[in-house]
Formats: C-alpha cells, sequence, structure tokens
C-alpha cells in the first residue's frame, strides 16, 4: 500500500498541508484529469495510505479516517482567462494583501513570509483590463527542486500553483466589484494537465470565480506558458469559515 507524507513545508494553514499539494499527490494515481475532494484537514509529517479501490479511485487515509478521495473527471471550463506575462507582473503589483495582513503567512504557494526557494511565492492581483477586478493574475518561475524524474515539475505543484489563486478570486465580488476577507478552505480541486514546464520556464497563472451557494464559492483557474500555450486548468470549490477554523484552532 503506498503512503504519502506530506512534509511540514508543504503547509497551508499552519498545521495542515496545502490543498492543492495534497490533491496532486494523490491525484498522481489517477490517469488524465482527476478531481479531488479533502474531508479533512491533511495531517503533515504523518504517514497516509493511499488506498485503491475497485471503482478505480483513491481514498488517503490517516488511519481509519478518510482525509481525502480521488477520481477520474472531465474538466472543462466554461470560459478560459488568459493574460499576457507583462498583464500578470503588473497585477502582481496590485496583489490583494499588504504582505503584513495576509491571512497564512507561511502558506507553501502564496505565503509572504516563504523564502524564495522554499514556497513558490505566487502572488495575485486583479486584472485592470477586465471589468470588476474579477479576474486575478500572477506570474510564477518554477524552481530546479520542483522537478520530477524527467526533468519537468512534477504534477503536484501545478496542482499547488492553481490552488491558492482561485481562493483569493473566491473573495472577488463582481457585483460591488470589490474583495472581501473571508477566511476560506479549499473542498474540493479537480484539475487537467496538459503539459508540464520545465523549471526556470515563467508562467502566468490566471483565476476568476464562476459562483456561490451559501457558504460554497467556486472558482477556476489556469497556467499558460509564457508563448500563451495552456499548460494546466482547474476547478475549485471553497467553503466560507471561521478564522479559528482556517487556522486549526478548532475543528
Amino acid at each position: 500500500m503506498p503512503q504519502i507524507i506530506i512534509a511540514r513545508r508543504f503547509c497551508g494553514p499552519p498545521n495542515s498541508g496545502n490543498g492543492g499539494y495534497v490533491c496532486g499527490r494523490l491525484a498522481r494515481h489517477i490517469p488524465e484529469a482527476a478531481e479531488v475532494t479533502l474531508r479533512a484537514p491533511p495531517p503533515l509529517d504523518t504517514p497516509l495510505d493511499a488506498v485503491a479501490a475497485i471503482d478505480g479511485s483513491w481514498e488517503l487515509r490517516d488511519g481509519a479516517k478518510v482525509v481525502a478521495t480521488a477520481q477520474a473527471a472531465s474538466v472543462e471550463l466554461a470560459q478560459l482567462e488568459t493574460a499576457s506575462l507583462q498583464e500578470a507582473r503588473a497585477a502582481e503589483l496590485l496583489m490583494l494583501f499588504e504582505p503584513h495582513e495576509h491571512p497564512l503567512q507561511n502558506c507553501f504557494v502564496c505565503g509572504p513570509a516563504r523564502a524564495k526557494g522554499d514556497g513558490l511565492r505566487i502572488f495575485t492581483g486583479p486584472l485592470k483590463r477586465r471589468a470588476q477586478n474579477a479576474v486575478l493574475a500572477a506570474t510564477w518561475t518554477p524552481d530546479a527542486e520542483l522537478a520530477a524524474e524527467d526533468g519537468r515539475v512534477a504534477p503536484e505543484f501545478l496542482w499547488s500553483a492553481l490552488d491558492c489563486p482561485t481562493g483569493f478570486a473566491c473573495n472577488c465580488n463582481q457585483q460591488s466589484g470589490t474583495y472581501e476577507r473571508t477566511p476560506l478552505l479549499l473542498g474540493r480541486m479537480s484539475a487537467r494537465i496538459e503539459a508540464r514546464p520545465r523549471p526556470g520556464e515563467p508562467c502566468i497563472i490566471t483565476a476568476w470565480p464562476t459562483g456561490r451557494d451559501g457558504r460554497k464559492r467556486t472558482a477556476d483557474a489556469a497556467l499558460h506558458d509564457e508563448s500563451g500555450t495552456l499548460l494546466a486548468v482547474a476547478k475549485t470549490t471553497w467553503i466560507a469559515v471561521d478564522r479559528d477554523v482556517l487556522l486549526g484552532r478548532t475543528s
């Protein structure tokens, strides 16, 4: 039975794994595109069992507790937002938080307290050419240590890069053109990888909200290379929670 250990480096909230990274690790067992549902906060530095089912789905278990489930999925976006590298760099300058205001300072993907080469340091901001500030963009140049054995960036880091931008997009209020600060946790993520970049190749991430239903918020994202070639797409569902839940202070 294969095991997965989420190293502390790959945290999202202080005491649990970054959702996109965890989804990407489990999705490695699914051919083609996958949908992963997070059912409990993924613990750090803990051996987790990856268990296959007869129908081809997988479970990630912490003892008897199911942490996540994964299954094959068709991942098609209703729209696809793009940006040039220059536009994405300009959007980053309009990032939604001052560094000291960021809700998860040490998140592997978006935490401003992470050093370059340690965290991904993906900081999204609004594309000003789009109405109501509803499309976010950022750049990302993967580090060499993110490469898999084939020399290209490992799939779980593409999932990671598409994760946090959608969380921020879910807080974009399309009616008012304002940005909310509701604490959110990733509940479900599906992704399709078309191609994987090599380390050092600049990439462009776009993310945009797609809907709200009570505590649930949805958003999509896309990853392109510098020439505009599509590398990956993702669909996500986030859940509004209390800040203490986000920080792992209560269940």
